[in-house]
């Protein structure tokens, strides 16, 4: 297979103080930067980064859709949505309000979307371990009942941050070779 470049528009969504643009700040920088102070997103942030995924000669470039997450900017933040290729649901382990916002948050992005996207469910802030509200196997069970999988991460701590975005990248790659076959088949 020839190498490619594929581009994909995941959305990430969550309520607000989850840590998700830091999340995002950290996978875009290399871990080289970890936000120090709090500042909410307001409508929508974009970060580009490429994906080179192992075993292929194809990457995947990520245009990351980071939405603010309070609800008074939820409407404006959805006009961005328009064709959503992946979505990524953050929300903080040590807080259950969070958790239960997951399905709102992912069912407003899966509306904008007129065929099926990767999703993953994402719990972050795992370094604040004494803190923790909301179990694994909660998290788990929620993802696998909506068709998501689960990633568990810090981004303060930078502890397996990549891997939501690679498996996103992946799992995007994988749907474009299979809809390029279904649609070959189809012209034959």
């Amino acid at each position: 297979m020839s190498m490619m470049h594929l581009l994909t528009h995941p959305i990430i969504v969550r309520d607000a103080a989850v840590g998700k643009s830091a999340l995002t700040q950290v996978f875009h920088s290399d871990g080289s930067h970890f936000p120090k102070g709090y500042s909410m997103t307001i409508g929508q942030e974009i970060c580009v980064k490429s994906v080179s995924l192992p075993e292929t000669s194809d990457t995947v470039e990520l245009f990351i859709y980071d939405s603010a997450g309070k609800e008074m900017f939820a409407d404006y933040a959805a006009q961005f949505w328009d064709h959503p290729s992946a979505v990524m649901v953050v929300f903080d382990v040590n807080n259950e309000k969070s958790f239960h916002s997951c399905l709102k948050w992912f069912e407003r992005v899966k509306n904008k979307s007129s065929q099926h996207i990767p999703a993953v469910l994402v719990g972050n802030k795992t370094d604040l371990m004494d803190r923790r509200i909301v179990t694994t196997e909660s998290a788990k069970s929620f993802a696998q009942g909506n068709g998501m999988e689960y990633f568990e991460c810090s981004a303060k701590s930078q502890e397996n941050v990549e891997a939501p975005f690679k498996f996103l990248a992946e799992t995007f790659r994988k749907m474009y070779y299979e809809r390029l076959e279904v649609m070959k088949s189809l012209a034959a």
